[in-house]
């Protein structure tokens, strides 16, 4: 974890705030919902569903605590995690029809790694990292491009 940070991605405070708000109020709607008419059996669904999403809100607003920083060598949370090694990393894809988080940008790795999943930071299946969701567009935009330009010097210098 010596190696200087290139760029960082946080979560955006108004971002993160609405999403934590709304799902908190989702939640106990859904409750309230349950217990403000008589006792029937979908009731307990829906007072499992509405302490599901309040703890979807808890798990947001933590999630949304974390920095994700690039290097010269990994993208990985702050708190040293490693997403993805840079010689790992074939391809970064921001277009409007790849399959991303919002806001984000997806990473193909040539392995499969680990899965993981960051509510409203990032996600990890198979050889797919998507990271964004809750992150504010230019940040992210930024570490996109830093990684493609980061991959086009290490391809050029394995050509050579």
């Amino acid at each position: 974890m010596s190696d200087p940070v290139i760029a960082t991605l946080a979560a955006s405070p108004p971002r993160r705030w609405t999403g934590t708000v709304m799902l908190s109020f989702l939640g106990g709607l859904l409750i309230y919902l349950a217990l403000s008419v008589p006792f029937s059996a979908p009731q307990v669904i829906l007072i499992l569903c509405g302490l599901f999403v309040l703890f979807a809100a808890s798990r947001l607003l933590a999630a949304t605590a974390q920095v994700i920083e690039l290097t010269q060598t990994e993208l990985r949370v702050k708190d040293g995690v490693v997403l993805a090694k840079l010689a790992d990393i074939t391809k970064v894809e921001r277009g409007a029809f790849a399959f991303k988080p919002s806001n984000g940008f997806l990473v193909s790795t040539k392995e499969s790694g680990p899965r993981r999943w960051s509510l409203g930071m990032y996600w990890c299946f198979s050889r797919r990292i998507g990271v964004g969701g809750v992150t504010g567009a230019p940040q992210s935009k930024g570490m996109a491009e830093a990684i493609a330009v980061l991959i086009a010097e290490r391809d050029l210098k394995n050509k050579d």
